[in-house]
């Protein structure tokens, strides 16, 4: 049997290091991209938010179809399957 014996707590790591930076959600349901505002417990904050319906080239500048949203957009920790730093 294997064992974890030494377990270390990093500050800063996950979605509480991207605060500030420009980050794309990979929800249940839908891709989203903003900067990453507040992130607590339950919700993450970002501005300047974007659905996005079509990424195109995971590397390019812009993605191929993404419409503005009207104001900042909360959404559920819960949904989020994976996150990362955006330079879009």
């Amino acid at each position: 049997m294997k064992k974890l014996v030494n377990v270390q707590e990093v500050e800063g790591e996950g979605l509480v290091g991207l605060m500030g930076e420009n980050v794309m959600l990979f929800c249940l349901n839908y891709i989203y991209a903003g900067k990453l505002a507040g992130v607590n417990e339950h919700d993450v904050l970002l501005e300047n938010a974007q659905i996005v319906y079509e990424t195109g080239e995971l590397t390019a500048k812009k993605f191929q179809d993404a419409q503005p949203l009207p104001a900042p957009l909360y959404v559920r920790v819960s949904a989020i399957e994976s996150y990362c730093k955006s330079g879009r």
